[in-house]
């Protein structure tokens, strides 16, 4: 590869895969990747391709809008007409590195149960359940 361009960014909307004629898949996302600081600052949008065998993985499932990215891959540059007439341009990547950046959710820390209404607490109950008798935090008066 001849250039390489690594950024981080968060997705512009959900990914999509589509597949060519020949049966090749494109796994295709935007990246919102901001530049500059304080009033300078600006936001340059990438397009992003996977191509082949990694573009029918499940990173399809990942790349939601809004996760945050580390993309690595080859830069170019496509020009096109919008819809205006003017001509554009756009940068695209060929991703060679798509990386998650968000934190996952810690699966050791015990999830939290949903405690019963009051109501339920005292609908046809002669004693009171567990969670009724340690609904304090402390655990002494």
């Amino acid at each position: 590869m001849s250039n390489v361009f690594s950024f981080t960014g968060r997705i512009g909307r959900d990914a999509e895969v589509r597949h060519l004629p020949s049966g090749s898949a494109i796994l295709n996302f935007t990246v919102a990747n901001n530049v500059g600081y304080g009033d300078n600052q600006k936001t340059v949008w990438l397009q992003c391709s996977v191509f082949g065998k990694r573009a029918e993985g499940s990173l399809v499932d990942y790349l939601k809008k809004g996760a945050g990215v580390f993309v690595s891959g080859e830069l170019s540059e496509h020009e096109y007409t919008g819809n205006d007439g003017i001509t554009k341009k756009s940068l695209n990547v060929a991703c060679n590195i798509v990386d998650l950046t968000d934190k996952k959710p810690d699966s050791s820390e015990p999830k939290r149960q949903a405690q019963p209404s009051q109501q339920d607490r005292s609908a046809g109950r002669s004693k009171p359940a567990e969670a009724d008798v340690f609904d304090d935090d402390i655990p002494f008066n």
